[in-house]
């Protein structure tokens, strides 16, 4: 078996809490890590688009966050094949050749048919079990009564909070489709949209307790292809509070389509929350009076 180990950084940009590398950014270095396999093992990116008119796309990141890295870390990444006959990883990172594991994941591509852009050779024969028309093809489409809100037909009822966002070309690749990077960008945000709406903003906390959320797992699963400059909307929904210890809240993503409500993503994201003891240090709190109220929604 085929096992890729490369030597991988956090990037600057995730280090939003002292030097701290936050979840989002830790999925893109086991998305970077599935990349450099995927280069190694005779698939580049670049030719397979170029020569083939097949465009990599993650389908499935299933991520768990066993320790915090830090942005000076030079991790090391070990990707391996997870299922015979799909495009299927296993992926470790360590912060060191001899550490334990920080981040293990579970990661899925598909090879999506492009054919736009001219003629491109035939797709090789070992490609051709991975190539698909279209990523997802799941007809779970919602009917949008006459005249109802979107955001208010999605969250009636519902311990959730909803948004409405315009999918900008920057959030997407191969010049049409919403990517995986984009849903984790929009999983963090709906989070902290959620948070302040109920109170309990990121930014409030940390003034007033020195508490920040914590995230030991988290996965995105794509459904159906989201467009460019498409309206996208995004469901918060709390499913379960473990013992004042953590949160897991469903994400789920729609785009609006001839008045049918087409479902792109779903994902589930866990939180737990830990108090700064210093530049350097923290420790895992259980939730007071006034986070269980608003997470559980009896505050609203």
């Amino acid at each position: 078996m085929t096992v890729t180990r490369l030597e991988i950084r956090p990037r600057y940009e995730g280090a939003n809490i002292g030097t701290w590398i936050g979840f989002k950014h830790l999925n893109y270095l086991v998305e970077e890590a599935v990349l450099e396999h995927l280069r190694r093992t005779g698939m580049p990116v670049t030719d397979l688009y170029h020569d083939h008119g097949l465009c990599v796309d993650l389908v499935d990141i299933d991520t768990r966050i066993l320790t915090a890295l830090r942005v000076d870390d030079l991790a090391v990444a070990e990707v391996s094949a997870a299922e015979a006959g799909t495009l299927s990883f296993a992926v470790a990172v360590k912060p060191g050749p001899e550490a334990n594991k920080a981040v293990s994941a579970k990661v899925k591509v598909s090879l999506r048919h492009d054919p736009r852009g001219g003629a491109t050779g035939e797709i090789p024969a070992s490609l051709r079990p991975y190539a698909v028309d279209r990523l997802g093809e799941q007809d779970k489409s919602v009917q949008l009564p006459d005249g109802a809100d979107p955001v208010e037909f999605l969250t009636m009822g519902r311990n959730a909070f909803g948004w409405k966002w315009r999918i900008p070309y920057f959030y997407c690749h191969f010049t049409e489709r919403m990517q995986m990077s984009g849903y984790l960008r929009i999983m963090e945000e709906v989070v902290d949209l959620f948070l302040a709406d109920r109170g309990v903003s990121v930014k409030r906390l940390l003034d007033e307790q020195q508490w920040i959320p914590a995230v030991p797992h988290s996965r995105i699963t794509l459904l159906d292809e989201a467009l460019m400059e498409e309206d996208l909307y995004t469901v918060l929904t709390v499913e379960e509070v473990f013992k004042r210890l953590t949160y897991t809240a469903r994400m789920d993503c729609y785009v609006l389509r001839d008045g049918l409500l087409v479902p792109t993503a779903t994902g589930r994201i866990t939180h737990g929350y830990a108090e700064l003891a210093s530049r350097s240090e923290w420790g895992l709190v259980s939730f007071d009076d006034r986070l269980m109220a608003a997470i559980s929604g009896a505050s609203r």
